[in-house]
């Protein structure tokens, strides 16, 4: 994906203009001084929040699950 390094002062006098390259789906890179100091991106949902207790009794814990494991060869 193609990234486009602006510095502060075009982002601010521009934000708007950013604002659709990033909401098509460009990235833009702001730099203060030379240097990178924030990224846009394009938004997307977040996902679906999980359910507590939606595995319950899906997964079986062993009694011993946290005991340590000792090898030998």
């Amino acid at each position: 994906m193609y990234m486009e390094i602006i510095n502060t002062h075009k982002a601010k006098t521009r934000l708007s203009q950013i604002l659709d390259k990033v909401a098509n789906g460009k990235k833009v890179i702001i730099t203060k001084n030379g240097n990178p100091v924030a990224m846009l991106s394009p938004y997307s949902k977040l996902p679906k929040k999980r359910t507590p207790g939606a595995l319950r009794g899906k997964i079986i814990i062993r009694k011993d699950f946290d005991e340590p494991v000792y090898r030998t060869h």
